[in-house]
């Protein structure tokens, strides 16, 4: 921020007022600043990443050891195999459950007014809410690193290059920057943090397992299997697992576009769900600071 004088009628000045930079420059200021207070706070408070990492782990464990070499992925029932199989939807189911606690946190700020607090200061109407999605996308990469060592230790290998296999964190990375922005106007949307966790939760159940991230989606009923080849969920898992080289001998893909293109589509999906839920949230915060 720059400051200006303002001189008085009887020769004095008053005090500088903030004048603001260029939009962009401010912008991204001003999201990295809030960014960095959530990263501060989330630190502060580490039993939130504790308790945000069990859920994962236990899926990890109870899949692969209960269901592994029950389901049949590829006409193979082998556990190997379907631990391979299960990880990617794991960790796709990682990044969008981290919606609710998007949510979560953009409703405890405003039921405790810390937004009101924001909207008085000179800074950029969407910087409150990129920072906090930022953030989330901060604590969503340690907890993928986390969950892939416990992936490790159970018996997940990948059998692609390091590029390809970064490539595939970086679109589950992606989703889950996406689907945060869904939370944020779920957050805006409710006027308590318990009313956001359920409402970031309760629409996501059905998103991740009618999807092709546990069991493929050929043996599901036609209206099913048609809405979880074309759900975005689908698409990041499917590329996923193209580029862990997770998936198992004898696959094939479903000949649905989504399917046959996963990667394209993935990314795809997530532009359009940032652009259309980001717009849709900064709208929100600004009517509500009218």
């Amino acid at each position: 921020m720059t400051a200006t004088a303002t001189k008085t009628q009887g020769g004095g000045t008053l005090p500088a007022a903030p004048r603001p930079r260029g939009g962009i420059v401010q912008s991204v200021n001003d999201s990295l600043v809030v960014a960095r207070r959530n990263l501060i706070r989330m630190m502060r408070i580490p039993e939130v990443v504790v308790f945000g990492l069990i859920q994962p782990i236990m899926f990890v464990v109870l899949f692969s050891y209960v269901f592994g070499g029950s389901i049949a992925v590829g006409g193979s029932t082998s556990p190997s195999d379907y631990r391979e199989y299960l990880m990617a939807g794991i960790f796709a189911q990682t990044v969008t459950f981290a919606t609710a606690g998007a949510g979560a946190g953009i409703a405890d700020d405003m039921h405790k007014g810390l937004i009101d607090r924001f909207r008085s200061l000179p800074m950029a109407r969407g910087a409150v809410l990129t920072g906090r999605t930022l953030a989330d996308l901060v604590q969503t990469a340690l907890t993928l690193v986390v969950l892939s060592l416990v992936a490790l230790i159970v018996g997940w290998r990948t059998h692609e290059n390091a590029g390809k296999v970064l490539a595939g964190f970086a679109l589950l990375l992606l989703l889950g920057y996406a689907f945060s922005w869904i939370g944020a106007v779920i957050g805006l949307s409710v006027r308590t943090p318990e009313a956001a966790t359920s409402g970031g939760l309760v629409w996501l159940f059905p998103l991740t397992f009618i999807s092709n991230a546990f069991v493929p989606s050929d043996n599901m009923p036609t209206v099913l299997r048609h809405i979880a080849e074309w759900n975005p969920f689908s698409a990041t898992v499917q590329a996923a697992r193209e580029l862990f080289g997770n998936l198992p001998p004898g696959y094939k893909a479903p000949d649905a576009w989504p399917m046959q293109h996963p990667i394209l589509a993935s990314v795809i999906w997530s532009v359009l769900i940032i652009a259309f839920f980001r717009t849709l949230a900064v709208r929100k915060y600004r009517s509500a600071a009218a």
